[in-house]
């Protein structure tokens, strides 16, 4: 565990990648980052079955993932993003949120970025 958050991303999915570089490049992103596999999931409190699934973000023991990893990164980049990151936390905007992004992560390996390495395994879509 530590005291700054923590991002972890699919490493091995262009998209996924693409899209943390984009966060980090407009966004900012006050955490550090690291694809899963090269970090200790099990010191941070997950598996490497969920991270493959999803995006995470871990803070304070708590691992947030999906559209909740996105949001609590937008409240931790302050400024404008903050409220945005506050909204999707909240119903209906939460609900709307994990739908579109379990959208986006089934079929990521569809969009701009993605490879066939980014496609998820059937039993987890």
């Amino acid at each position: 565990m530590t005291n700054r958050p923590v991002l972890i991303y699919d490493g091995d999915c262009a998209f996924c990648t693409a899209s943390v570089r984009f966060a980090e490049r407009w966004i900012g992103v006050r955490a550090r980052v690291t694809p899963w596999q090269l970090a200790d999931l099990p010191a941070l409190g997950t598996t490497a079955e969920r991270a493959d699934r999803e995006v995470l973000w871990i803070e304070h023991g708590r691992v947030y993932g999906g559209a909740q990893a996105a949001a609590r990164l937008l409240v931790a980049a302050g400024g404008p993003w903050r409220a945005l990151g506050h909204a999707l936390r909240v119903p209906p905007l939460r609900w709307a949120a994990h739908g579109l992004y379990r959208l986006v992560a089934a079929n990521r390996h569809r969009l701009p970025g993605g490879t066939p390495a980014c496609s998820l395994p059937a039993a987890r879509r």
